[in-house]
């Protein structure tokens, strides 16, 4: 996979040379590319915001060098190569939320060109400019604001890039995570342990070190389930039935939680409506 990244702080993404990342682009698997967007500007002091028409606070990031950076990275992927089209992801905290599915989604693209913002955000202009040529996907870490776009690139290339092949040791490690499509879907990791089996008097779960993989994977699911109850009672709320199994259930029964008339669960004191 490549990644374009155009930015007015380089240095922000260097935590892009190390850990899971950095070893992949050392392997080859990852080819991330930073840019500085004060190279397509043209004036003496290499301005790339101004005040935004209609007054208010803040400044606006200028159209003119935000073109000339996406044509000429764009226009590289026509060496031969084979990355064809980029997929331009914009960060903003006004975009479609930033999801497990969506990293996933993002991982299946050969070519990803991100575009970080500061101060107020990009001229509208260009994102509406290369809507017309490429996918623009407006995506949000979350609902808060920061002051620029590089923290979020960091994330969502951290979330993209540990999907591919090759890149975790092993492959089978995300496929439990919180949020991995399948049976994880809608419900948050459980807790793990490791080595000793007894710290400062708190015990490693005893199923945990029983061998028997069909009940270590029937707590996991049931710890999985708890875990989200009590955190992100949304996700349980807009589960799929039909994914539960009896299990899953009785372990929902047991926290107090019940079906509602259209199959659905509901939280303790709620109504489920159908």
């Amino acid at each position: 996979m490549r990644i374009d990244v155009v930015t007015i702080f380089p240095e922000y993404l260097e935590p892009l040379n190390v850990s899971l990342v950095g070893k992949a682009r050392a392997r080859g698997l990852l080819d991330v590319r930073l840019h500085d967007l004060r190279n397509w500007t043209h004036d003496r002091h290499n301005t790339v915001d101004d005040t935004p028409y209609g007054g208010g606070p803040g400044m606006v990031m200028k159209p003119e060098p935000w073109g000339e950076a996406l044509d000429e990275i764009a226009a590289s992927g026509a060496d031969g190569s084979g990355e064809g089209r980029p997929v331009i992801v914009v960060p903003t905290p006004s975009g479609r939320p930033f999801t497990q599915r969506l990293a996933e989604e993002l991982a299946t693209r050969p070519w990803l060109v991100f575009t970080p913002a500061r101060y107020e955000g990009i001229d509208r202009r260009v994102v509406e400019e290369y809507a017309e040529r490429y996918e623009v996907w407006e995506v949000s870490i979350g609902d808060y604001v920061l002051a620029g776009g590089e923290a979020p690139v960091l994330v969502m290339v951290e979330a993209v890039a540990r999907l591919l092949p090759g890149v975790l040791g092993n492959a089978e490690s995300h496929r439990d995570d919180s949020f991995a499509t399948g049976a994880m879907a809608n419900l948050l990791e459980g807790p793990v342990y490791t080595k000793p089996p007894r710290w400062r008097g708190r015990d490693v779960p005893d199923v945990l070190l029983s061998g028997h993989h069909g009940r270590v994977e029937r707590w996991r699911r049931d710890q999985a389930i708890a875990r989200t109850a009590a955190n992100r009672p949304d996700l349980l709320r807009s589960c799929d039935p039909a994914t539960l199994d009896r299990h899953d259930r009785a372990m929902l029964a047991a926290l107090g939680w019940h079906q509602g008339p259209d199959g659905r669960f509901g939280p303790p004191g709620e109504t489920v409506e159908e």
